[in-house]
């Protein structure tokens, strides 16, 4: 794997942002990986900490772009973060906000799980982001956070303005789009002064929903739900302080797990196989596809073998799309996955992006209505723009592996939103380096 020299450009963080070109030859893989902490389990107990009373300790903490910009989000809200290990925070919650305005960077999940959050303050607070965040829809907000007791001023994108605080009551939510609200509300609204009823339209991205649950148990909250349609939240309560260790990214791994599936064998190390994260599923894809399939309860081996083509619903975890096209660009027959809906309003279109960038390799991919179909057969290689969308990127690197050609990516530094370290973990399984 070869690395384009990089060139630099601006950051809204106070550094040079530095783009690069990686060039991935067709190799194979052996090896043992450790996918970076769960960044939706990750902002979520920073959220959490935040609203605490007391010191909350973190582990297995690793800040990607995202989180990142979640434990800023927290510090301008009044936490008072320290580290105390390579991987460990203690955060001393205490919301009391030392900024009018946060920024959530490139962060969907921060920009909507942090407006709740901060409307719960009685002052007026701005949320801003940058980049493609400033494109992305979050006027879903408005109306619930309104009929929540909240003053809101948004034309439906970033930034959005919030005054509490945040009452509760009773309302409709709209999750057709995304449940990343949904759980910034069931974070915010144990602290309201009276109890919430959400009725909820739609629910998507369930598992998510269930980590939110989860998560907020861990902090001694409680509340309710009927199948996810509608939540009963008691006001009054408290986030009681915790020890917690954020466990591994499914999302990351499954890029990993799908490089063993087409070019070798990989292990992904520290990934809690009974995850409640929705890409555990990538376990369930690579089952259907035929390859070799090894679990622990701290670990997954996958080895290639002839994989053939499957069909896979991804509505409930649409950040495993890029990945699967790849995985059945690598079948014999045809590969169809459900979902395409729920790629719009990511980094990128991502259907567009797929359509678009991974038939520069070959593969034969098509779009229909809700449906994406694969046509197996061997990537030629070629030149892919990420689009400066993380997922794109290492799908695309993994798509390279068992190309008859190199592939190329470009905008590669994308992948630090999530998997920082996500060219230096590849590298480290090539078997057969140029």
């Amino acid at each position: 794997m070869h690395e384009i020299t990089p060139t630099d450009g601006p950051s809204d963080r106070g550094f040079p942002i530095h783009t690069m070109d990686k060039i991935i030859h067709p190799s194979q893989v052996s090896g043992t990986v450790r996918p970076p902490c769960s960044k939706s389990y990750a902002q979520r107990a920073l959220a959490a900490a935040l609203l605490a009373d007391g010191e909350t300790t973190l582990s297995n903490i690793e800040l990607c772009d995202d989180t990142r910009y979640a434990m800023d989000v927290i510090t301008g809200l009044g936490a008072a973060v320290r580290q105390t290990g390579p991987a460990e925070y203690v955060i001393r919650g205490g919301l009391s906000p030392v900024t009018d305005t946060v920024n959530t960077g490139e962060s969907g999940l921060a920009t909507r799980l942090f407006t709740p959050v901060a409307a719960l303050c009685d002052r007026r607070m701005t949320i801003t982001g940058r980049g493609t965040m400033l494109r992305r829809p979050i006027g879903m907000m408005i109306e619930p956070l309104r009929n929540l007791g909240v003053e809101v001023r948004s034309n439906g994108y970033l930034p959005i303005t919030v005054q509490g605080p945040l009452k509760g009551g009773e309302t409709d939510v709209e999750a057709t789009v995304s449940s990343q609200f949904l759980t910034g509300l069931l974070m915010s609204l144990p602290l309201a002064e009276n109890d919430t009823v959400l009725h909820v339209e739609q629910p998507n991205s369930l598992p998510y929903l269930a980590v939110t649950v989860d998560l907020a148990s861990k902090f001694r909250i409680r509340m309710e739900h009927n199948g996810f349609r509608e939540f009963f939240i008691p006001g009054g309560q408290h986030y009681h302080p915790a020890k917690l260790h954020i466990e591994g990214d499914w999302s990351c791994a499954a890029f990993m797990l799908v490089a063993g599936a087409i070019a070798g064998e990989v292990t992904a190390k520290r990934m809690n196989t009974l995850s409640l994260q929705a890409d555990l599923a990538i376990i369930q894809a690579l089952t259907k596809a035929g390859a070799v399939i090894i679990t622990t309860p701290d670990e997954i081996t996958v080895r290639k073998r002839e994989l053939t083509g499957f069909e896979f619903d991804a509505t409930q975890r649409p950040d495993l799309f890029p990945v699967l096209a790849v995985l059945g660009a690598n079948c014999e027959g045809t590969t169809r996955i459900r979902g395409v809906g729920r790629l719009l309003h990511k980094e990128s279109n991502r259907a567009e992006a797929i359509l678009s960038e991974y038939t520069k390799l070959g593969m034969d991919v098509e779009l229909d209505d809700d449906v994406m179909t694969v046509r197996g057969g061997r990537l030629s290689g070629g030149t892919v723009d990420s689009r400066n969308d993380h997922r794109i990127a290492m799908a695309a690197a993994v798509a390279g592996l068992n190309a008859s050609g190199p592939v190329t990516v470009t905008n590669a530094q994308a992948v630090t939103k999530s998997y920082p370290r996500f060219w230096e973990d590849l590298e480290s399984l090539l078997s057969d380096k140029p």
